[in-house]
């Protein structure tokens, strides 16, 4: 299992997590199952809830077996599912949903029913549950049309795609529930996240893995746009660590509210390719010589990123140890076992 370094997460009382009752929806997809073996190496019980729509049988295969994980296959469209996955849970690290702004332009309907009456579902279930914190998966497109940069919290655009709609929807519904029902959140903006277990398979897979498994077969990458595009890539570390501070926070000024999680820097897609260039260079000499190709911008997407982490700072204590280039070496021999 990979273990990760928690020297620098000791402030946040990691040994809380040991017993801990913990229900990881969508703990088969790439941040799932990553959260799902950081929690179980650190003594937490943990379910996992998954319909394997986008998530990934392998990227638990490791974990079934231990006796403290128990994995429900089941729907956060459907309310039994999420009732029995919450059962006796004293968290919810709620990561499932349909990513991808391109899936959503082209299948409104679907992304909608998954991200928002999905996220309700569990909302419910974690509220006749009595859970002491829901923590969700929020995202940057929240941010839509808003020209400023760093992106702060408080300070949003015009959603640009049905992803960011459904997105902001549940930050609303989160408010709701805390303020009507008394349930605390958080929710969590991530930025561009990359890592080990990231499919780059698909018509939605993400920037990183898809170059990378271009470049080890030596196809030609094309980038949207003229490549001058940025964006604040996050590693998945950086992500693992926001969700746990998140869940065993315990200062009220801290909770049900909406962070960023992000390193602070943005990297053009150009830089971006010449950085996967550079890494996987030593792997093969013959990946500098890949073709760069440009191609029309794609619909919806956001012209730059950038997060202010100022406030998760502040209040959760976060300071990333991974920015895109040390994030990038730590996950190039994954990346060149699984995507050749």
């Amino acid at each position: 299992m990979h273990c990760l370094n928690n020297g620098y997460m000791t402030d946040i009382a990691i040994n809380k997590l040991k017993d801990a009752r913990i229900l990881v929806t969508g703990g088969a997809g790439f941040i799932g199952s990553n959260l799902c073996e950081y929690l179980l190496n650190h003594g937490a019980v943990v379910h996992c809830l998954d319909n394997f729509a986008t998530g990934h049988k392998k990227n638990i295969r490791s974990l079934i077996d231990h006796p403290k994980f128990t994995l429900f296959t089941g729907d956060i469209c459907n309310i039994e599912d999420c009732k029995r996955a919450v059962a006796s849970m004293e968290y919810v690290l709620h990561q499932a949903a349909l990513g991808s702004v391109p899936r959503s332009i082209n299948d409104p309907i679907t992304t909608n029913h998954v991200n928002v009456s999905g996220f309700l579902n569990m909302l419910t279930a974690a509220r006749d549950e009595k859970v002491k914190r829901f923590v969700y998966a929020a995202s940057s497109s929240t941010y839509g049309d808003s020209p400023s940069l760093p992106k702060k919290e408080e300070i949003i655009g015009k959603p640009l795609s049905p992803y960011a709609i459904t997105k902001y929807v549940n930050e609303l519904y989160a408010d709701v529930f805390h303020k009507v029902y008394g349930l605390d959140t958080i929710g969590l903006r991530y930025f561009n996240v990359f890592g080990r277990r990231q499919d780059p398979n698909g018509a939605y897979a993400a920037v990183i893995p898809t170059f990378v498994k271009q470049l080890i077969a030596h196809e030609s990458l094309i980038i949207n746009g003229d490549g001058s595009f940025s964006r604040d890539f996050t590693y998945i570390d950086n992500v693992i660590e926001m969700n746990v501070r998140s869940m065993l926070a315990s200062d009220p000024k801290a909770l049900n509210t909406i962070y960023n999680v992000a390193y602070g820097e943005r990297t053009t897609l150009t830089q971006l390719t010449e950085i996967l260039k550079n890494a996987l260079t030593p792997y093969d000499s013959t990946i500098q010589n890949v073709a760069i190709t440009y191609g029309p911008e794609r619909v919806g997407d956001v012209p730059h990123s950038l997060a202010s982490i100022e406030k998760a700072t502040s209040l959760l204590g976060y300071s990333p140890k991974y920015d895109l280039e040390k994030g990038i070496q730590e996950s190039i021999s994954w990346y060149w076992e699984h995507l050749k």
